[in-house]
């Protein structure tokens, strides 16, 4: 498997070391499972293993899905930290100086988002491998069932609305800064990309790897704006979340019912932990000024209609009209 080489070098390069995918043990499990699964019948060619097979259902896909929430859990906690140093102001980019922590210049600050984009790419990567791998030797489709169920779990790292803060992040440092030439060794580049108007950020790696983040919001079908990221990954404008978790701008998403779901994956409890995208916000104003600031204008009127509302609301139920 030649990007498992490639794999381990990344890994072993890096000054910490950092949770990842276990490619050898995970390929001595399936290794097991298929000796397992021929010893049952040494005179016929027996590949597949069994619907509740003890091994894969007992050490194979329980070790993965542990790897998975450890890769995530770095992930998430590394890159709000870098997020939190890049958009503290005031008094708090002192106290974090006084406390030592906003010791990295730009270029630091450039690097290290990098770094973290690269972690999450080539581990999600890496599982995409080993589970097509799981299937490809089971000669089934557990390895596909098995992600489908991890994203309901929101343990995909590409799920993570860091990462889109991260790339945004990115393209943002990169702005003014004139692209080299010779390409990283591992990370290649993040942009913005518009097809038929619609904007997307993408991200290669290697070359070939490529992904991209749609930013069309589900329910106006238009651009994001002040985006949000729910647990399950997906991205509306705050508003819309808001409509569709069925609260006014004024309560915000943390008044959601727990049982109010995503338009788009119908997932329950995605409210609360959900994240405004700074950074995103940020790179679509500069970027896509003149329907920015329509919209703006627009989402001024909502807000102002709304919080009328609410008002209105207070006030009659304390005279008790």
């Amino acid at each position: 498997m030649k990007f498992c080489k490639t794999y381990q070098e990344y890994m072993q390069s890096q000054e910490h070391e950092l949770p990842g995918v276990g490619f050898k043990n995970l390929k001595k499990i399936m290794k097991k499972c298929s000796r397992d699964c021929q010893s049952l019948n040494d005179s016929v060619d027996i590949r597949t293993c069994p619907n509740q097979c003890p091994v894969c259902d007992g050490t194979f896909f329980p070790s993965l899905l542990d790897e998975m929430s450890d890769i995530m859990g770095c992930f998430n906690q590394r890159a709000q930290k870098v997020l939190e140093l890049h958009l503290a102001s005031g008094f708090k980019k002192y106290f974090l100086m006084l406390k030592g922590k906003l010791r990295g210049n730009h270029t630091a600050l450039i690097q290290e988002d990098k770094d973290l984009v690269t972690y999450a790419l080539i581990n999600a990567t890496a599982i995409r491998k080993i589970l097509k791998k799981y299937d490809k030797i089971h000669y089934s489709k557990q390895g596909q069932l098995f992600k489908s169920q991890v994203q309901t779990m929101h343990k995909e790292i590409l799920q993570s609305p860091w990462l889109c803060e991260l790339v945004a992040l990115h393209i943002n440092l990169n702005a003014t800064k004139v692209k080299s030439k010779k390409a990283p060794a591992f990370f290649d580049v993040c942009y913005l990309t518009f097809k038929d108007e619609k904007p997307s950020l993408t991200c290669e790696l290697f070359g070939s790897i490529k992904i991209d983040i749609d930013l069309t919001c589900s329910v106006c079908l238009d651009t994001v704006f002040d985006p949000i990221a729910l647990t399950c990954g997906h991205i509306f404008c705050y508003s819309c979340a808001c409509s569709a978790a069925s609260v006014t701008i004024v309560d915000g998403l943390k008044a959601a019912d727990p049982r109010e779901k995503c338009p788009l994956c119908r997932e329950r409890g995605v409210y609360e932990g959900a994240v405004h995208l700074e950074e995103l916000n940020i790179l679509l104003a500069q970027r896509y000024d003149t329907y920015w600031m329509e919209r703006l204008q627009m989402e001024r009127v909502e807000r102002v209609k709304q919080m009328k509302e609410y008002w209105e609301a207070q006030c009659r139920a304390a005279m008790g009209v």
